[in-house]
């Protein structure tokens, strides 16, 4: 009777296994590789986010350096900093760009070259009750309650699918920075610490859950974030977005 008792918890544990274990091999496999890029999630409901262009005197940061050093002059501490888009040879924003509530760069829905063009392209723009969007362009509206708006393009990934033009396996190799929005309602930036394609930068963002995330720029990108040991202060950027605290 023992041996009956045996044989058959044998077979429903092998049984059990054998049906949970490509469950487990699928979930496993779609996790992110985080060996290649830096991520750095923030919570606008308790994290000071900003969008940053010009000084108080009217003169354009350019770099992470200047902007480190311009808050902490204003009694801030920087604790992450990343080129937040694509800039014109006067470091000007390409494309939309709002600073508090105020429109600084109108939006750009005009068609050229270059992977600001790549269609659909897209903001991502964060409300007065600090809630984050990002949209194709065509859907941006701003009905007065935009804080924060920087456009860009492509777009990686678009209610949950990647972008059709980006193609797997591409020899297109860059290092290169966007944002997403997690499922949480957190946001999340990301800059590759290697050369990466369009496709596999797109699915890191598609594998954290982000139904919407947009491509940020290139081999210019720079990213400043302490906590995970990376320090990239140079730059001769047009926007920059900041997340920093009170100085101790």
């Amino acid at each position: 009777m023992q041996t009956i008792k045996r044989a058959g918890i044998f077979l429903w544990a092998t049984t059990l296994f054998l049906v949970s274990t490509p469950s487990l091999l699928f979930a496993q496999k779609s996790q992110p590789n985080d060996t290649n890029f830096v991520s750095y999630p923030v919570d606008l409901k308790r994290q000071d986010l900003k969008l940053y262009w010009k000084d108080d005197a009217g003169v354009n940061f350019k770099s992470i350096l200047n902007l480190k050093q311009w808050l902490e002059k204003h009694k801030r501490h920087l604790l992450f900093a990343m080129n937040g888009g694509m800039y014109k040879a006067d470091q000007s924003p390409q494309g939309l760009f709002i600073e508090n509530q105020i429109t600084k760069a109108g939006l750009d829905t005009s068609s050229g070259a270059g992977n600001f063009y790549l269609k659909p392209n897209g903001v991502f723009y964060i409300t007065t009750g600090d809630i984050p969007f990002i949209c194709n362009t065509v859907s941006f509206h701003n009905d007065g309650h935009v804080k924060y708006a920087t456009q860009s393009g492509p777009m990686l990934v678009i209610d949950g699918e990647i972008h059709p033009a980006l193609k797997p396996g591409s020899p297109n190799l860059n290092i290169r920075n966007g944002v997403g929005v997690l499922p949480d309602n957190r946001v999340v930036f990301v800059i590759s610490k290697t050369a990466v394609n369009f496709y596999d930068f797109a699915d890191y963002f598609k594998k954290l859950g982000c139904k919407n995330a947009l491509y940020l720029d290139g081999f210019v990108s720079r990213a400043f974030l302490p906590e995970k040991q990376w320090f990239q202060t140079d730059g001769n950027f047009g926007v920059i977005i900041g997340v920093s605290t009170n100085a101790r």
